[in-house]
């Protein structure tokens, strides 16, 4: 856990960096900052490790107050990646992330150990490129060696100035995704800065909005954030643009779905119509006869005339699946399948089985709730 009491940094007599802020980081959590530039981000995060001193106040992890310990044992206690990385570059990948373990003692055989371990949940096979140096590897790679140094000593915070900032886009998002991946493996106590509310949506638990001067505007989750701005700063700083933002972090609601009746793929067509007929629908997803899975659909008219014999099977006749969404996915990964297939639904599936659909206006209507529900919470934070 990090809590932030009353702190303020002054510079000279009439520049306030971070003015009065008062932030708690429950352990285990990923509370990115963010705002514009100048408004105090990297000043409150350096404050931490103490790299830069508040002026006043006190700073906790856990319940140790730690304004007042030795600054160098507690930058060892304090994982730390910046944007441009910072590796040094006459030493290997190995030797880069066993540099605090080596610092505060370990024996090399445990040091190894960890340089393998740490590789290989960053996603670099230690016996490719443990022996390299940072000129070998390309900007992403780098910025993986980065993060693997800083958890090289297990510290209980990490702390993160952009550190994804100066990587290519197509780079920069597999970072972010593979930052996710690590999160949930070792969650870790994480403060992260950035001055892109794409990128605090996607990542954070929680996020922190600053305003010039260093005053704290919002601390809330991201949907909060997005579904009900504090203040009129806020809601400028998200943009127009944040209902759709907050589809990103707006996950599936199975108990809301539309649920147009299913035929079996082995089904007789007659069988089908009555199915439908009983429903009073136009159309049906159909399912594979074992596994429940959705493999099709079918509507009256792929049925034919309601005067036929209806013999034959509705695999033969039923329309290709257009889209599949797992239930744990958000709504925006719904809205993409829609937008990529050009389709007018798409199919949730948990696992393998069919559990409903979301079409354009049920997906709206799930938008509507989530910000409708968010408005009726008190503010937290």
């Amino acid at each position: 856990m990090i809590r932030l009491d009353r702190v303020t940094k002054r510079y000279g007599d009439s520049t306030v960096a971070v003015d009065d802020l008062t932030l708690e980081v429950a352990e285990g959590e990923l509370c990115v900052l963010v705002g514009p530039s100048g408004c105090g981000k990297t000043t409150t995060m350096k404050m931490v490790n103490r790299l830069v001193e508040p002026t006043s106040g006190r700073i906790f992890l856990a319940d140790e107050d730690v304004t007042h310990v030795d600054a160098v044992r507690l930058r060892r206690r304090i994982g730390y990646v910046i944007q441009q990385v910072g590796l040094f570059p006459h030493l290997t990948v190995a030797d880069n992330v066993a540099t605090v373990p080596k610092l505060i003692g370990w024996d090399r055989h445990r040091v190894a150990g960890r340089v393998a371990e740490l590789l290989e949940l960053v996603g670099l096979e230690p016996s490719r490129f443990a022996h390299r140096y940072p000129h070998e590897l390309s900007g992403g790679q780098r910025q993986r060696v980065g993060v693997a140094r800083a958890l090289g000593a297990d510290p209980p915070v990490l702390l993160m100035d952009e550190p994804f900032g100066a990587i290519d886009p197509i780079t920069r998002g597999r970072l972010q995704q593979e930052f996710l991946r690590l999160q949930s493996e070792v969650r870790k106590t994480v403060v992260f800065v950035t001055h892109d509310i794409d990128e605090a949506v996607l990542l954070g638990d929680r996020i922190a909005i600053l305003r010039q001067g260093g005053v704290l505007e919002q601390h809330d989750t991201p949907a909060e954030v997005l579904g009900r701005p504090a203040s009129p700063f806020v809601a400028d700083f998200v943009g127009a643009d944040r209902g759709v933002k907050r589809l990103a972090v707006t996950p599936i609601d199975v108990a809301t779905l539309d649920r147009p009746p299913t035929v079996p793929a082995g089904e007789s067509v007659a069988g089908a119509r009555r199915i439908l007929a009983a429903a009073g629908r136009e159309w049906a997803v159909v399912v594979g006869e074992g596994d429940g899975a959705p493999v099709g659909s079918l509507t009256l008219d792929d049925a034919g005339p309601a005067g036929e014999d209806g013999a034959g099977a509705v695999l033969s006749l039923m329309q290709p699946l257009p889209a599949t969404v797992p239930s744990t996915e958000t709504l925006e990964r719904a809205l993409a399948e829609l937008l990529q297939h050009d389709a007018a639904w798409v199919a949730v599936v948990d696992g393998d089985r069919y559990v409903g659909v979301l079409t354009p206006t049920t997906l709206h209507a799930a938008l509507r709730r989530s910000v409708a529900a968010g408005a009726t919470r008190p503010p937290t934070g």
